[in-house]
């Protein structure tokens, strides 16, 4: 499955993680909760005082949409957080 992470605010340049997982519970508590494991981007901005919320998952999403949703470089164009904030 593919997931969007949304971080109410940017971190340097990003304001979303795009990853994939099988066990989505588990990745997020590693996201979160692990200083060793999870991805850099996300424990640096939780780091700030960034908070960190999940907008959106695939739930048959694979690494073929990871990486086409990673190449669009305009994650806000389908994260619902950023959606409603233009609405």
């Amino acid at each position: 499955m593919v997931y969007i992470l949304h971080f109410d605010k940017k971190f340097h340049h990003a304001q979303h993680y795009v990853g994939c997982t099988e066990d989505l519970q588990r990745r997020l508590k590693e996201h979160l909760n692990c200083r060793q494991c999870g991805s850099k981007i996300v424990r640096a901005a939780i780091k700030k005082g960034i908070k960190i919320e999940l907008a959106k998952v695939y739930p048959e999403g694979d690494r073929v949409l990871e990486k086409k949703i990673k190449s669009m470089k305009k994650t806000s164009l389908i994260c619902p957080i950023c959606q409603r904030g233009i609405n």
